[in-house]
């Protein structure tokens, strides 16, 4: 008599199904990280380490008999400082990543003009160019004006 052992073996072992599937959320958390959101916890853990710090001086100078009191004094400045500057601090983050991406780009669009003045003092092509334009707008903002 003849028998068949049937064996199924998985097509992809499971260790590599994990680690694919570790690795494409690992790409899927980078794509969408906020950075506003970690600067402004950044911020906010700032905030509220300056709020420890103040009310640490505070409870130092407190006799040892109220040590308990002043735990507890501790962490309510704690998460009442969590609590209260969470949405500043993340508005405050929001606004400053604003306003140094408008700062970088007002940077490189100085350098370009820099770069294509200094081309127009020595090609006066260029120089044509950009005059004949300045003269163009001058043109449009007088006609402009006089319909307003």
């Amino acid at each position: 008599m003849t028998s068949f052992a049937h064996v199924n073996h998985p097509s992809q072992h499971p260790g590599v199904v994990r680690a694919e599937r570790v690795a494409k959320n690992v790409r899927h958390a980078v794509r969408h990280f906020d950075a506003t959101r970690s600067g402004a916890s950044m911020l906010l853990a700032a905030i509220v380490a300056a709020f420890l710090v103040v009310a640490n001086e505070v409870v130092e100078t407190w006799t040892e008999g109220h040590l308990l009191a002043a735990w507890i004094v501790l962490w309510l400045v704690a998460f009442a400082a969590l609590g209260l500057m969470a949405r500043p601090a993340k508005h405050a983050s929001a606004a400053l990543r604003i306003s140094l991406k408008r700062w970088a780009e007002a940077r490189r669009q100085a350098a370009q003009d820099q770069e294509l003045w200094n081309l127009a003092l020595t090609d006066s092509r260029v120089m044509a160019d950009i005059s004949r334009a300045m003269s163009m707008d001058a043109a449009q903002q007088v006609r402009a004006a006089r319909y307003y």
